[in-house]
């Protein structure tokens, strides 16, 4: 398609390769994703509005690779906010998509995937959410994933709260539970005690183990997502073929669905200009007490497996006999 045509420009971005392959493997094209972002934005951009933004490009016969660092090359009219990030000691500055001309820019960079932290701009000390990120242990269990889902729901009823739910578009779910002005670390705190109080309903066929090894055949229910760590947005593609999409389902219906029924092809008409996730988020809750206090009690997962790991090296290293024995 020659470049200048009016359909090759959309509120000032002009684009390139729309009917390209959007990558290896994808079995779309480029347009069908710029197509799918622009239709989405009323919807997708309020999900990604102020909070640090990661994606997941993809470039024809090369590996999709995360950016966090905004590229020099990007317009100044982007919004963004620098954040000093302690794991590589430096400054990260981090788009802000806040509005439709951000996110077709994006979405001309190939940009399949939109992560988004769990906090609002720098203030990373007050998070909007706690998340439970429920990973089954293949692709082909879906059905597992949606069995620890309902028991997530009755512990949250049980400690007085109240979540949403969305495919992750990929294997998984993931629940949102709308928290009001709580610290960062009583956030991660109930958030490890509600996945611990998941795990005892069934220890069968949930697990909190962050060592993979040690999950067997069971659902991984993920903890770890408070703090700087960023999740998948509602309505965000993935970069898998057919370019699934995070698609909110409600509870009644996880049992009916796939994360296959929910991809760039099929959401618009699905939704039919409704925005589910915005409508079914409840309003933001307290944490109780409770909850809060028995997950300080409780290791942080990452740092717990950490320790574990080096305890396991050291018991390795001593029972290794000297090279002259």
């Amino acid at each position: 398609m020659a470049a200048g045509r009016d359909d090759d420009v959309r509120d000032g971005i002009s684009f390139s390769h729309l009917d390209e392959e959007l990558f290896d493997g994808a079995g779309v094209t480029k347009r069908e994703l710029v197509d799918y972002l622009d239709v989405m934005a009323d919807r997708l951009v309020p999900v990604l509005r102020d909070r640090p933004l990661s994606t997941i490009r993809v470039r024809a016969g090369q590996a999709p690779f995360m950016q966090k660092n905004l590229p020099r090359y990007a317009p100044d009219w982007i919004p963004r906010v620098d954040v000093w990030a302690q794991a590589s000691q430096r400054t990260v500055s981090y788009a802000l998509c806040n509005d439709r001309r951000t996110l077709l820019w994006f979405a001309n960079q190939r940009a399949v995937e939109y992560h988004v932290t769990l906090s609002v701009g720098d203030d990373w000390m007050h998070p909007t959410h706690a998340v439970l990120d429920l990973d089954p242990p293949a692709a082909d269990r879906f059905n597992q994933a949606v069995r620890v889902a309902v028991q997530a729901r009755h512990v949250l009823r049980e400690s007085g709260l109240d979540g949403v739910v969305k495919t992750s578009g990929s294997k998984g779910l993931h629940i949102y539970i709308p928290v009001h002005r709580e610290s960062v670390e009583d956030v991660a705190a109930a958030t490890r005690a509600l996945a611990a109080r998941v795990e005892r309903l069934d220890p069968a066929l949930a697990t909190t183990a962050f060592v993979r090894e040690e999950r067997g055949d069971r659902v991984f229910v993920d903890s770890t997502r408070a703090g700087g760590a960023t999740v998948v947005a509602a309505y965000s593609p993935r970069a898998r073929p057919g370019v699934p999409v995070s698609f909110p389902v409600a509870w009644a219906d996880l049992d009916r669905v796939t994360p296959a029924d929910f991809t760039i092809r099929t959401v618009p008409e699905i939704l039919a200009g409704r925005d589910l996730w915005a409508q079914a988020m409840p309003p933001p809750q307290r944490l109780p007490l409770d909850l809060v206090e028995e997950g300080h009690g409780i290791p942080i997962a990452r740092v717990a497996a950490m320790h574990a790991g080096k305890r396991r090296k050291r018991g390795a290293g001593a029972g290794t006999p000297p090279p002259d024995a």
